[in-house]
């Protein structure tokens, strides 16, 4: 074994010998969990979801509560560490360990594994196995209702308390799984075997994952949701109007009369388009056609009219259509609609701002999905069970909480505030530290080289001074 103050000669550097050993003591490089942390005590995100588990292990004889263990899972997936077998390494980490909780950072006092304070792979996947196993090695489990509801309650105090709109993103995407996954299906879309997710998006913020079997419809379950979201969203905003938004996936009758029967909930929804709703639009395709000859580049022209289905939709409603004309050829496309076109007292809600406007805005929700599934790996459906891997979408979703807060409370007015998950990990978090734990204090020494010291302190003093709600 190789000692720690055994030295490594590397090549010289001028004059100068290059030389290295492993007498450093305790170092990490993601000084940056500090600010995760103060965002967490201040949520109280972790603290809330480990009261979703029920632990039946005695208390006499475990080193890590499940506090602690969802804290060190949230923590790791939000910087990036999202495979469970990357505990085994990280365990050792002593700010991973302060950011989890843990009284006893460099773990010490611990009646097994002296000096590795934080728990493995094998024991957080116990964890995440819980609700499918049930022998004497698997005690821990987690109830999925109180989770969905945690979640949807925490994102919900997210929203500004002011706001007078509220829009609903609606999205099913479409996770690859590569192995013999419960509920797997293959999908010719996505030209592989996967799951496909509901996800909710308000702005920046995920109210809802819900992960479904790959041969589930994408408009399934989508009122169900909508029947727990508004609820909770009209406890907090109750004078705020809602408005459904999604893709062509999402045009049902269902969900469509469903917006139509509650007060102040209105729908902006993809139209597929069929030749009646082509030869609707002639004339403006034409005009379109036309200016593109003069220009030589893309026109568009849009217009509205009522339409009904002959037999799937119950009533006639508003579609706004947008008639391009493109190199390629026309390029029709169509939208429907339960906002009025006289609009609420700020002006009409024409056809142009309808589709661009409002419709094309659902944009920024896939820029949130991007996020969670490149930078959080949301998508690593690596178990073999359904329920485990719900679970790991939740914890991914609760660290992109994390993370979307840093960016909301800290970053306004800075180089980063409309950054990515993943820039602000790279720029912000990734810092090396110096750890030394003392009876009476934990004192880290960051790295004097890193260039955003001022903006992390900066976050800091911003965090200390949020107004952090607790209801």
């Amino acid at each position: 074994m190789l000692a720690t103050n055994q030295s490594l000669l590397f090549d010289d550097l001028g004059s100068r010998r290059v030389q290295a050993d492993f007498s450093g003591g305790h170092l990490s490089t993601d000084g940056g969990v500090l600010l995760l942390r103060q965002i967490d005590r201040g949520l109280g995100l972790s603290r809330a979801l480990a009261g979703c588990f029920t632990d039946l292990r005695n208390p006499l004889l475990i080193d890590h509560t499940v506090p602690e263990l969802v804290a060190q899972r949230v923590l790791a997936l939000a910087l990036g560490y999202e495979d469970l077998n990357d505990h085994d390494t990280l365990r050792l980490d002593p700010l991973l360990a302060v950011g989890a909780g843990k009284l006893d950072p460099l773990g010490e006092d611990r009646w097994q594994d002296p000096g590795v304070a934080l728990a493995g792979a094998s024991t957080l996947n116990r964890m995440e196995l819980g609700n499918n196993k049930t022998d004497r090695y698997h005690k821990i489990s987690h109830d999925p209702q109180k989770i969905e509801q945690t979640l949807l309650a925490m994102a919900v105090r997210c929203l500004p308390k002011d706001a007078v709109e509220v829009i609903l993103d609606l999205d099913g995407m479409g996770h690859l799984v590569h192995g013999l996954q419960e509920g797997r299906h293959f999908s010719a879309y996505y030209d592989g075997y996967c799951y496909q997710p509901l996800y909710v998006v308000c702005g920046g913020v995920v109210l809802w994952a819900q992960l479904r079997t790959g041969h589930q419809d994408a408009e399934e379950d989508v009122v169900a949701a909508l029947k727990k979201i508004i609820p909770a969203i009209r406890e907090r905003l109750p004078r705020a109007r809602i408005v459904v938004r999604g893709d062509s996936a999402f045009c049902r009758e269902a969900l469509m009369a469903a917006c139509e029967g509650e007060r102040e909930v209105y729908f902006v929804l993809g139209l597929a388009k069929n030749p009646v709703l082509v030869s609707r639009i002639q004339k403006q395709m034409a005009w379109a056609q036309a200016r593109r000859c003069l220009t030589g580049t893309n026109t568009r022209e849009f217009t509205e009219f009522e339409y009904q289905t002959r037999a799937s939709w119950s009533r006639a409603r508003r579609v706004v259509a947008k008639a391009e004309a493109t190199a390629e050829g026309p390029n029709p496309r169509f939208v429907v609609t339960s906002l009025p076109r006289a609009g609420f007292g700020e002006g009409e809600l024409g056809a142009q701002w309808m589709y661009e406007e409002t419709y094309c805005g659902r944009g920024n929700m896939e820029n949130v999905l991007k996020q969670q599934t490149l930078d959080l790996e949301a998508d690593r459906m690596s178990t073999h069970y359904l329920a485990s891997n719900q679970l790991r979408l939740w914890l991914a979703t609760f660290a992109y909480m994390l993370m979307e807060r840093l960016r909301a409370l800290t970053l306004p007015g800075t180089e980063l505030a409309k950054a990515t998950a993943g820039t602000i990990r790279v720029r912000l978090l990734k810092v090396a530290v110096a750890v030394k734990v003392s009876v009476r204090r934990v004192y880290l020494q960051m790295s004097s080289a890193f260039p955003a010291r001022e903006l992390f302190a900066l976050c800091l003093q911003r965090l200390k001074a949020a107004a952090w709600e607790t209801s």
